[in-house]
């Protein structure tokens, strides 16, 4: 079997990633959960279980082989294991959320309607549905008043006479904030699909396509009337319209309103963590994007520092995801310094994290650490290394990500003629072009380029720092172009040129125009 289809294999099985994610406490707890009642211990579930926990790699054969089930009985048993991990973990107290806690008030309240102890039920409801209110939970809120009205037919309360007038208007006010946030979120998710499928705006035509789109979709509201949930959801959409059309200005203002919510309601962190990580993270990408090199440092130590003070809840998911965005921002850091040297020492532990999450980290970030890792050596100038990380994206072709694909080969170009490895320049170019063009991704910047890269092999040495000057007054008109300015983001192609013109290693021009930034 090779490697490529173990790996598949392995994320392509539910039940065998489940129990990988499994905490040494998680798995403590089911041992527990499962030796509850007498015979769980000996049940088959539990011996899968403990085999699955044991094995390295998922294959189907080992396990039969090991005789705990058979071919026909494996399906139903891994089933019933994976139900049964989920119950455990639902007990779990470290999973008692809010979310989870209304929604077993709820269900408390359903069975005591059920009983027909109306009284009891309604004052649990009202419990909970408060609850739901303050923790924007609003469509559990108007589940729960929904419920209320059903009780209230069956049981009128003596003690307030307009109670149904209330419970209409609160079901009323509740319904339409939950309109609005659905509408909001669908919008957010529909621009975050197009820019997977058709990437960031390339022309005019695009442009408009995408604002009208835009502006068709979201819907109209009172923003004084709008709650945390709703607001969250209007920053979303309003920063994925601005990623798409390339106005990083306007993503920046939009994950800043974004990150400033949650401090604003900083109990909320506890219950949407991830939307907190993820608002963080686009905050330093953005700031990245439009050079704001004070605020980027400023941010990541703050998101440093809470990460320390354990203000952000931990768990297997925010795990994940602290890794991936604070050690891409990490590295975001010493390009936006030219402190490549210093940045060195994150390489080891970034790939011994990929190494430990290799069950659950997708393949696109390691691909993106990969090309990270690949700039990083090649600020450096140490061009070999540069090469064999770039060698592990474009041989493997691991990933999607079609952006840093094309970018790759690109940056391996330059890296191959510092090398002074130009031999079969003309074959590697010819190759990345076809793939560009291949992927339909060939931006002008990226066509300029390669050809001037291509004809260097052609000049003599005394000529050569000429036509660097020439390559980089061709970029330079593109480097503030509307649908062109993006290259310059995954590959710092001008201060390359500029570190030949001058003479200078590329972190020392680098380092200049980020004092000047600072200043």
């Amino acid at each position: 079997m090779s490697k490529s289809t173990t790996l598949a294999n392995q994320q392509n099985d539910a039940l065998f990633v489940l129990i990988k994610s499994l905490t040494k406490s998680e798995k403590r707890q089911f041992n527990l959960y499962v030796g509850r009642l007498d015979g769980n211990v000996d049940a088959k579930f539990f011996s899968l279980f403990k085999f699955l926990e044991k094995l390295k790699v998922y294959d189907e054969k080992v396990i039969i082989g090991s005789g705990i089930v058979s071919k026909q009985q494996l399906s139903n048993l891994k089933a019933h294991l994976y139900k049964q991990i989920l119950i455990s973990l639902r007990l779990n107290p470290a999973h008692k959320n809010i979310r989870i806690q209304i929604r077993e008030q709820l269900d408390f309240a359903t069975v005591l309607y059920q009983k027909g102890l109306y009284k009891q039920s309604l004052k649990l409801l009202d419990k909970a549905k408060n609850l739901a209110i303050e923790y924007e939970e609003k469509n559990i809120a108007y589940e729960i008043v929904e419920l209320e009205k059903v009780i209230e037919t069956q049981y009128i309360t003596r003690s307030l006479s307009n109670r149904a007038d209330q419970l209409s208007v609160q079901a009323k006010e509740l319904s339409q904030q939950n309109v609005i946030a659905s509408k909001l979120s669908n919008l957010s998710l529909q621009l975050y699909s197009h820019l997977l499928q058709n990437g960031y705006v390339k022309n005019e035509e695009e442009l408009q396509f995408v604002n009208t789109y835009f502006e068709d979709r979201l819907p109209k509201y009172k923003y004084e009337k709008l709650g945390f949930r709703e607001r969250l959801w209007l920053y979303k959409a309003h920063l994925w319209h601005s990623f798409l059309v390339q106005d990083f200005l306007q993503s920046y203002k939009y994950a800043n309103k974004w990150v400033d919510l949650f401090k604003e309601n900083r109990k909320l962190i506890i219950l949407h963590p991830v939307f907190y990580l993820k608002g963080i993270n686009y905050l330093l990408e953005a700031s990245f994007f439009v050079k704001k090199g004070s605020t980027f440092k400023k941010q990541l130590a703050i998101f440093e520092e809470e990460i320390k003070a354990k203000k952000i809840p931990l768990n297997t998911n925010t795990e994940l995801l602290i890794f991936q965005y604070l050690y891409a921002n990490k590295l975001h850091l010493h390009f936006f310094e030219g402190t490549f040297e210093q940045g060195e020492y994150l390489v080891a532990i970034i790939n011994k994290k990929i190494e430990n999450y290799n069950h659950r980290l997708d393949n696109h970030y390691v691909v993106m650490f990969y090309y990270k890792i690949a700039c990083l050596y090649f600020g450096m100038g140490k061009n070999e290394l540069c090469i064999a990380y770039l060698q592990k994206i474009i041989r493997n072709k691991i990933g999607s990500a079609e952006d840093l694909q094309c970018f790759a080969r690109v940056l391996n170009l330059i890296a191959h003629y510092e090398c002074g490895l130009d031999y079969d320049l003309e074959k590697q170019f010819i190759d990345t072009y076809k793939f560009l063009l291949k992927m339909e991704n060939l931006q002008e910047v990226q066509k300029v380029f390669l050809t001037s890269i291509k004809d260097l092999s052609d000049v003599f040495p005394h000529e050569i720092k000429n036509e660097f000057k020439k390559i980089h007054a061709k970029l330079k008109k593109f480097e503030n172009h509307p649908y062109e300015k993006r290259a310059f983001l995954y590959l710092d192609i001008l201060s390359w040129l500029e570190s030949k013109i001058e003479n200078k290693p590329i972190a020392q021009v680098i380092k200049e125009k980020a004092h000047q930034l600072y200043k």
